[in-house]
């Protein structure tokens, strides 16, 4: 399999608003494998690898986040793909 994998970290308002619940909830329909967590700068990152088409569809959630979010700006970078993560977990 040829994946995309891509660092992605998410400023704003993207904690205490379920950005991590939803994220897992959004990767899960798209098929994409990585974790997701919180950081102590306030921000939420993520690590997404799956079909580059899938990959983009998730960026584009992404930079608009949850209802309650408010994301002001997402980083993102290319990654090495991990074929040892096979689901979409959150990290604590």
């Amino acid at each position: 399999m040829n994946l995309t994998a891509k660092h992605i970290v998410v400023k704003g308002k993207v904690q205490g608003v379920f950005f991590r619940k939803n994220t897992k909830q959004i990767a899960d329909d798209l098929n994409i494998s990585g974790w997701v967590k919180n950081t102590d700068e306030g921000h939420v990152e993520i690590f997404a690898q799956a079909f580059e088409d899938e990959v983009e569809k998730f960026i584009h959630w992404c930079k608009q986040g949850p209802s309650k979010a408010d994301v002001e700006n997402v980083e993102i970078k290319d990654a090495k793909p991990d074929n040892s993560i096979n689901h979409f977990s959150i990290k604590y």
